[in-house]
């Protein structure tokens, strides 16, 4: 049996200002394996994209741990916790998150030359063509459909190879047919380089894609059937 790739434990998190104290996040704990693809599902407000954050190391709770492949995530200081997710994790979200002033092939380069590789471009490229982008190389996000804008950015996320794959309701967005294409393109990739998949989402049917699912109710969690 591997050892989880993930293991979020006992992580609480509230937030207070001039009315109280809200609780997000109750005592959420669980572990992940290799390869495993988890849907989280529940109403808007339930906690989900803040715990997506505080698996990938953008948020800190309130209390808990995150440990990603054996490392404690809370251990580390800010510019440790970019160095591992910059190693280990790739992100998708809603609204894209492309920069409007690169072209789609530098939006790709840009993660390899963040992790200082030699030869970007021609990595770049095939992860594009793989995609379905390849005459789309120099096109700036302007002039890209949504479906395109958001396979660009599936070739960016996978680009690096990442163990892990956080995606945050990556069809939100897009409209039904567009959306399916791009979550079959996603699955696809996923199975293909032996990822982690978490994938945040609405979508009902999305979710039971996924090898398990993971419902958020008033900041807590429930494995469903």
């Amino acid at each position: 049996m591997s050892s989880p790739l993930i293991a979020v434990s006992h992580v609480y998190k509230s937030v207070t200002d001039a009315t109280g104290t809200l609780d997000i996040l109750r005592d959420i704990d669980f572990t992940l394996n290799p390869q495993e693809t988890v849907a989280i599902v529940g109403a808007s407000g339930s906690g989900k994209s803040t715990l997506l954050a505080i698996m990938a190391g953008l948020d800190t709770p309130t209390q808990g741990t995150v440990s990603l492949a054996g490392q404690d995530m809370f251990a580390l200081n800010e510019d440790q916790r970019a160095a591992l997710r910059a190693s280990h994790i790739g992100f998708v979200f809603q609204s894209f998150q492309l920069l409007a002033a690169l072209t789609a092939l530098e939006n790709v380069m840009l993660p390899l030359e963040l992790a200082g590789h030699p030869n970007p471009a021609p990595v770049a490229k095939d992860m594009l063509t793989r995609v379905g982008l390849a005459e789309r190389f120099n096109h700036y996000p302007k002039v890209l459909s949504g479906g395109e804008q958001q396979r660009v950015a599936l070739a960016r996320a996978f680009v690096v190879k990442p163990q892990v794959l956080l995606a945050d309701e990556p069809t939100g967005s897009l409209d039904h047919a567009t959306g399916e294409t791009v979550m079959q393109l996603m699955l696809e990739l996923n199975r293909e380089l032996g990822t982690t998949l978490v994938l945040v989402t609405h979508d009902q049917a999305l979710s039971q894609r996924c090898d398990r699912r993971l419902l958020m109710q008033a900041g807590r969690t429930t494995w469903l059937a």
